[in-house]
């Protein structure tokens, strides 16, 4: 006879949610609490760029929301590509929230207040 534990779905349940959990806690603690919504990067970058995330003009500015190299690289834009211009929106967004936090909107002076983006 074979033994087959009690509450054997719970137990692989819980683990399952556990590991989940463990998962998600890197992502958790990359974005900021203080999140911009998509939708107000959306509008920062139709004023810096009219919306193009691809954004390289050759005036020193990259992607939708205008990075200098300089940002780019000291807020960890270069774990997802050389040039901000060369980075998903998604990927531009999680730096910018970053830049958000320690710059607070005046990184994008005129754009931030059109946008109505805040800390």
């Amino acid at each position: 006879m074979t033994r087959t534990p009690k509450h054997t779905a719970a137990r692989i349940a819980a683990r399952v949610a556990l590991a989940g959990l463990i998962a998600a806690a890197p992502l958790a603690m990359a974005i900021p609490a203080n999140a911009a919504s998509a939708s107000t990067w959306d509008a920062v970058a139709k004023c810096e760029s009219s919306g193009n995330w691809k954004a390289n003009t050759g005036n020193g500015y990259y992607g939708g929301l205008q990075f200098t190299q300089s940002t780019w690289a000291a807020f960890g834009g270069k774990t997802y590509a050389p040039k901000a211009s060369q980075a998903t929106r998604e990927q531009q967004i999680a730096i910018a929230e970053k830049v958000l936090a320690k710059q607070g909107p005046k990184a994008w002076p005129v754009c931030s207040k059109k946008a109505g983006l805040t800390r």
